[in-house]
């Protein structure tokens, strides 16, 4: 497949987001798929959200902060935080989201700011270099993460719970999680960090109301995110993905629920 130059993905973007009532399988095969991973695009309105994550990290950060954030993905939000750290470090597993962030870091000229593709499972950093370690969506270790955090360094993750996009599990049948008790993740998730050692560890919750402007946003979101695992491949999908819009359309978009939790975690 040929990768779109900048007036390409900008014509592209227009027949994403705008999707009228179509075909949606021959939309996505045909057009959808080119624009890879460029959230930017999708219209959601989000309501009733406690907080914004990253300005919630921006709080625990000052000028000598040594930041690492793992799962950073392309880095759009994360590099919003370079002018308040001393250094910001981001890793992601995915080679693709390494490239996609220092595709980014190029159009900034930041200098304090660096990608390295590793697994969160095994930090190649010294014990205690970091004041602040944030995660946002993505798997932790937290052994790993006490370990390269310095005494009194906080820890701050983001994670979606298991009722978070209810209405689309239960359409779909399947999901991120579907069928586990709200909860369950984050109760391990505190046990595992108490027993990591973090000497505070305080944990907030919300459950938010999301509005997709058009069947498209909620497309690009659910072919390019875990929620549906296999949606469009599996008999029924795009039927049922029909229904579901019909179903949730409200004056405001296409309703969801964006269920999160935060860890703010001492060491």
């Amino acid at each position: 497949m040929n990768v779109p130059g900048d007036k390409d993905r900008a014509t592209l973007r227009k027949a994403v987001f705008g999707l009228p009532e179509i075909d949606y399988k021959e939309w996505y095969d045909r057009v959808g798929a080119q624009i890879g991973w460029d959230f930017g695009g999708i219209r959601c309105r989000v309501e009733n959200a406690a907080w914004d994550f990253y300005e919630v990290v921006a709080k625990y950060c000052d000028g000598r902060t040594v930041l690492l954030d793992i799962g950073c993905g392309g880095g759009e939000k994360l590099i919003g935080l370079a002018a308040k750290v001393f250094l910001l470090i981001g890793i992601d597993a995915s080679a693709a989201m390494i490239q996609a962030a220092q595709n980014n870091l190029l159009q900034t000229g930041l200098a304090n700011v660096r990608f390295f593709q590793m697994r969160a499972q095994g930090l190649m950093f010294p014990d205690g270099f970091f004041q602040c370690v944030s995660c946002r969506h993505c798997s932790f270790d937290a052994g790993e993460v006490a370990r390269v955090l310095a005494k009194d360094g906080v820890f701050l993750t983001q994670q979606v719970s298991e009722g978070d996009k209810l209405n689309i599990k239960r359409a779909f049948g399947r999901g991120q999680n579907y069928g586990q008790p709200d909860g369950t993740q984050k109760a391990a998730y505190e046990r595992e960090l108490k027993q990591a050692g973090f000497r505070e560890v305080q944990a907030l919750e919300y459950d938010a109301a999301e509005y997709y402007q058009t069947a498209g946003d909620l497309l690009f979101l659910l072919k390019h995110a875990p929620i549906v695992p296999d949606f469009g491949e599996v008999p029924g999908d795009w039927e049922i993905f029909r229904r579901l819009v019909a179903e949730f359309q409200t004056g405001k978009g296409i309703y969801t629920n964006a269920r999160r939790y935060l860890f703010i975690a001492r060491k």
